[in-house]
């Protein structure tokens, strides 16, 4: 913006033919379109981008960035902004047409990804594909799924995505997202078996408020927490106990194909009534309604807790023995289920090129070589090989292979902030034992999804990543603007207070006045095209 101010003020002191060659140079467009001088010679494009603050500044500092600009001969010249304010700012380029010639990690939804293709800021790249990026073309024939999901419904792709597979189908490591972990060092000291039915953990729980069994001689155990809004932290698990169960989502998918909203099932009644049993009681943590993720943390590195939700326990009480995975409990039925989320490893809009970019074909051949296997393992997790900071990996030569190093202590996140690139990707199944080994963590991960979880997974199908029309999304987000928030409104409200039975067919009503039963249609449309 700055610039293009002092390059104008440059136009009125030129010839005319100076001019036509500035302009030739700069393309007429606003950031993206700045002359782009050769460094050595090389191509020069500019990407707007995000980092973590823990991150270089500038993103050629990174040991895989100089890698890539040797590999390629193209340079980045990248305008870099914390992920705390990069949104604003890639919402300030575009709207003052000052574009880069693509924006990398761009972080955009599918109604963005549509609009902005709408209004011609971004360009389709399905013949970029074809004609200048084999290392994608091949990830595409391997997994042709992934064709069908980031194709927008008017046929052009318009976005490089990041795919990141490991396992598969039920065993895939998305399949359950807030696992249970429960205190068996309370439960050893108390005498206590793992509760397998819902009437055995209450009675776990009591006993955990009650018997004081971090021997302190103070009743400030925590039987249990969660935080209470979808997502990894939320005791929706449990819901699987009483039916179909809940995801982040509301949705689930029968058998037979018929595409479901939770929060209107008879199942998801029984779970809320169980819950607010456990409150009545006194074994909810009174700041479970309210609490962020420090709050939580902070509690959990106390171990404080009896039960509590998470992905990884490392990540709240650490990598000990203190907290064990409790397999899914036999609900009043005596049925056991475990509802499968509907995450997988996809953000179909990781990166776009602008309509400024006057080098399509250098830009294609970049990106491509973000989708050869060694180099998108080393985009998602870091590199090898850097003398000046810790390495997530050591390259094996003789098997063309990244290893995973020890990381002695390092917090995987931290390192990767540190260290790796964020962007287009394709990490397939298939990888691992190939290209690169998996990480220690997921590895472990994995076998308790398969060892515990997975034979209790009824269900056979998923919600699938469907992009839907422009139109669609418009009355999905419209809808879901209103009817998720009085969902998770009126839970809570039932968690605490009761009255879900004398309430429930008033609820009911005022989610069809929300549109649930236009949404329901929308989605199951988009799960039939899907299907075919």
């Amino acid at each position: 913006m700055k610039k293009v101010k002092r390059k104008q003020a440059m136009v009125h002191t030129l010839s005319l033919s100076a001019l036509a060659a500035l302009l030739l140079l700069s393309g007429c467009g606003g950031g993206g379109g700045e002359s782009k001088e050769p460094v050595d010679g090389k191509v020069t494009l500019h990407f707007l981008t995000q980092s973590s603050a823990l991150a270089p500044a500038d993103p050629n500092d990174k040991l895989i960035n100089k890698r890539l600009e040797e590999k390629t001969g193209i340079h980045i010249d990248w305008k870099n902004y914390t992920n705390d304010v990069f949104a604003e700012k890639r919402n300030l380029a575009v709207a003052s047409g000052d574009l880069p010639d693509a924006i990398f990690d761009a972080g955009y939804g599918d109604y963005d990804l549509l609009k902005l293709a709408k209004d011609g800021v971004i360009i389709p790249l399905d013949d970029l594909i074809e004609q200048h990026m084999p290392n994608f073309k091949k990830v595409l024939e391997q997994a042709p799924e992934y064709k069908k999901m980031i194709t927008a419904p008017d046929g052009h792709i318009y976005s490089f995505p990041w795919i990141e597979e490991l396992g598969s189908g039920k065993e895939r490591i998305q399949s359950v997202d807030d696992l249970p972990w429960i205190n068996v060092e309370w439960l050893k000291k108390l005498g206590l078996e793992m509760p397998k039915t819902t009437d055995e953990l209450k009675k776990v729980l009591i006993a955990f408020k009650t018997q004081d069994p971090n021997g302190n001689g103070k009743a400030d155990e925590i039987p249990l927490s969660f935080i209470n809004k979808p997502g990894g932290e939320d005791l929706a698990f449990l819901y699987g106990s009483f039916g179909l169960g809940e995801n982040w989502d509301h949705t689930v998918v029968t058998n037979d194909g018929k595409v479901v909203f939770t929060a209107a099932q008879d199942g998801y009644k029984e779970a809320v009534k169980f819950i607010h049993e456990l409150y009545q009681e006194g074994l909810v943590d009174i700041e479970a309604f309210q609490q962020d993720w420090n709050t939580y943390l902070a509690k959990g590195k106390d171990h404080r807790y009896g039960l509590y939700f998470t992905w990884d326990k490392a990540n709240i009480t650490g990598a000990n023995d203190t907290y064990d995975l409790m397999p899914p409990l036999a609900g009043p039925s005596g049925e056991i289920n475990v509802t499968r989320t509907n995450g997988i490893g996809l953000d179909r809009g990781r990166m776009v090129i602008t309509s400024s970019n006057k080098h399509l074909e250098e830009t294609a051949k970049w990106v491509d070589q973000l989708y050869d296997p060694l180099q998108s393992v080393q985009n998602n997790w870091g590199t090898y090989g850097d003398e000046t900071q810790q390495n997530i990996f050591e390259f094996d030569e003789a098997k063309g292979m990244l290893k995973h190093l020890p990381l002695e202590g390092t917090a995987p996140v931290e390192l990767r902030q540190k260290t790796s690139i964020a962007g287009p990707l394709a990490i397939l199944d298939e990888y691992y034992g190939k290209y690169t080994t998996m990480p220690d963590d997921a590895a472990w991960r994995l076998k308790l999804l398969k060892d515990v979880m997975v034979p209790h997974m009824k269900a056979e199908n998923t919600y699938p990543n469907v992009f839907f029309s422009i139109e669609d999304l418009d009355r999905l987000s419209t809808i879901q603007a209103d009817l998720f928030p009085y969902v998770e409104r009126k839970r809570t409200e039932w968690y605490q207070n009761g009255n879900i039975d004398q309430e429930w067919d008033a609820y009911l009503k005022e989610l069809d006045r929300l549109g649930l039963q236009e949404w329901l249609k929308i989605k199951q449309a988009g799960y039939d095209r899907n299907a075919k």
